[in-house]
């Protein structure tokens, strides 16, 4: 990796579930409820989500990020005989308030000390972003939320990826974009962004096109990156 490929960064733009908030804080909240199942029901629940962004965007059936959550939440549930409304609507509650990663808010404002743009690209939708950046308390050291219902496709459709250029009007290498997921770093690189891919759960590379530039640990390490 060349310092260089981080010269000319205008925005640094996050993915935002996983890798700014952490998906799995609602069941560890209601772990009590779980009967010890908690760990299995969340990675099936997050499991099953991804999966209904890539199926329905394929299928062209969109909906919501919140229905499609809800409806990856039952099916896991579901998995382990524990569907029941009153688990399901405060599961869904917690997700309105998930726990933003301890090194988000100071990476944010060092980045924007540094006179960087920065934003959220999701497949969330505004309600849901809205009260997870309120939950953080992070809107004041973001310039902009973009949500994909605006283009009515999930990543990694290319139209997603060109939201931040239409929103900063700046070129795809002029973005420094950050996620944890590794299929989403690779379609960010492939859609041209300089992509650093954060790395936080020693997650094997994918074999997708699209090459990140860097590749951290935590959020901490990206403000060095960028001169």
């Amino acid at each position: 990796m060349s310092d260089a490929q981080f010269s000319d960064i205008k925005a640094c733009v996050f993915d935002a579930y996983g890798t700014l908030f952490n998906v799995h804080a609602p069941v560890a909240h209601a772990a009590a409820s779980l009967d010890g199942k908690g760990d299995d029901i969340s990675k099936l629940w997050r499991q099953k989500q991804l999966e209904y962004t890539w199926l329905r965007s394929l299928m062209g059936a969109h909906i919501n990020f919140w229905e499609l959550t809800g409806q990856a939440l039952e099916y896991a549930l579901d998995a382990y005989d524990m569907n029941s409304p009153e688990l399901k609507e405060r599961l869904l509650q917690l997700y309105l308030e998930l726990d933003a990663y301890p090194d988000v808010k100071p990476a944010l404002e060092a980045l924007r000390a540094k006179g960087l743009k920065t934003g959220i690209l999701s497949n969330g939708n505004p309600y849901m972003l809205d009260a997870a950046v309120k939950s953080a308390s992070i809107a004041d050291i973001l310039d902009a939320v973009l949500s994909i219902e605006d283009v009515g496709i999930y990543k990694p459709d290319p139209k997603v990826y060109q939201m931040t250029l239409d929103h900063f009007g700046i070129t795809a290498p002029q973005v420094c974009f950050v996620s944890t997921n590794a299929w989403d770093a690779s379609a960010g690189a492939h859609f041209g962004y300089t992509v650093a891919w954060m790395n936080r759960f020693n997650m094997v590379k994918e074999r997708l096109p699209g090459e990140p530039s860097a590749v951290i640990k935590g959020l901490d390490e990206l403000p060095g990156l960028i001169s």
